[in-house]
């Protein structure tokens, strides 16, 4: 299968794929969350928001993490509109949030345009514990489609909850996800299909639609999560394209 991986502005390279030109959306975008106010969402650094405070890795920032909750949700709703331009009819997308912006990223899922179908919970059993509370061990991903669903076209039964903690030798972004959790989300895409990420950070919704068997195509803001995408993507590719059998 192949990949292309573009370096940019995602709603800048949202707008230059054509209609009907991808089979899924799956993408984690920038929550612009990880505060109670609208100081605390916007002054800090992803990196401040989203990992403890004395993290044991030195993995780089990303930007587009400080807007407010209502200019997030209408950019969000931009960028969800391209993408459903760009999908197919009947296609899917699987759109990650936390329990912060859940609702406006419903909100703005429907709005571009997509019907909305459902919520599945990523369940991470390594979440920091809540002193005094409930542990918030839990992200969400928001299932729609672009239409009617197509069960014929791609006959899967996928479960509506996932386990799976945050990698941890091998981690390279500081919100990635794991690809065992990846690989199952992106079947809903048609093997041999298009799997589009705008968010791709260190490449993992590309590498699993890889491994599945499917093509892959997204963008990525940072020069260096960018470089980091493009490696892991380019040496997955070439490991499938490996030989498995005995030699003639």
């Amino acid at each position: 299968m192949t990949f292309t991986l573009h370096h940019g502005d995602a709603l800048t390279f949202l707008r230059t794929l054509p209609d009907a030109s991808v089979d899924a959306l799956v993408t984690d975008p920038p929550y612009n969350s990880g505060g109670r106010t609208s100081v605390e969402r916007t002054a800090r650094t992803a990196r401040a928001k989203y990992t403890s405070g004395d993290p044991a890795h030195t993995l780089a920032d990303f930007p587009g993490d400080k807007r407010d909750q209502r200019s997030y949700g209408y950019w969000l709703t931009l960028l969800l509109t391209e993408a459903h331009r760009a999908t197919v009819e009947s296609g899917t997308a699987l759109v990650f949030t936390d329990w912060r912006q859940l609702p406006v990223t419903s909100d703005a899922l429907q709005a571009a345009g997509w019907t909305w179908r459902g919520v599945a919970p990523w369940h991470k059993p390594a979440a920091r514990p809540c002193k005094g509370g409930l542990k918030q061990d839990c992200e969400f991903v928001l299932w729609a489609t672009k239409g009617p669903v197509d069960a014929e076209r791609n006959p899967v039964y996928l479960p509506g909850l996932y386990t799976a903690s945050q990698p941890r030798k091998d981690r390279l972004h500081i919100t990635q996800k794991p690809v065992e959790v990846m690989r199952q989300l992106v079947r809903l895409c048609p093997p041999g299909g298009t799997v589009l990420d705008p968010f791709a950070g260190s490449g993992t919704t590309g590498v699993a639609a890889l491994q599945e068997g499917r093509r892959f195509v997204g963008s990525e803001l940072s020069d260096r999560y960018w470089h980091t995408a493009h490696r892991r993507l380019t040496d997955t590719a070439q490991a499938l394209a490996e030989p498995t059998g005995p030699a003639a």
